[in-house]
């Protein structure tokens, strides 16, 4: 499978995310192992499907023709914060141990909001995961 067949459905656009990340292999591992992502491609860049999306892991580098000015890189700061993955969930204290059990090491656990139940986790390098649960119609 191509990467454009891996993020495009029937010619409709699909939003996907990039991480930059440190080590391909420990966070495709990281996603694939704890959180249950399909591989569709291994490395250079890693592409995996969770459920609806798609994740796209790649290493960082300075600036290149279409972007002249942008070096990517994973997080410098982890208490720094400029977006998060969010996931939303049917049961959150399901997969709240579910991915405990897998190695997932959450900052807390989830913590009644009124109108959602939420926990936060990191990935290997440090970009934040959101887990959330609705509660409120």
């Amino acid at each position: 499978m191509t990467a454009n067949h891996a993020i495009e459905d029937s010619g409709e656009m699909t939003l996907t995310v990039l991480l930059i990340v440190n080590d391909q292999d420990r966070s495709r591992d990281f996603y694939h192992n704890v959180l249950d992502a399909e591989i569709v491609r291994d490395r250079d860049p890693v592409i995996l499907r969770f459920h609806n999306g798609v994740i796209i892991l790649n290493v960082g580098g300075g600036p290149t023709e279409d972007k002249p000015t942008v070096t990517m890189a994973p997080p410098a700061d982890l208490d720094t914060v400029s977006t998060a993955l969010n996931i939303r969930v049917a049961d959150i204290g399901a997969v709240y141990d579910a991915w405990r059990s897998r190695g997932a090491q959450f900052l807390t656990p989830p913590q009644d909001r009124g109108s959602e139940i939420r926990c936060y986790l990191r990935d290997p390098d440090g970009h934040l995961i959101e887990v959330g649960q609705t509660t409120t119609a």
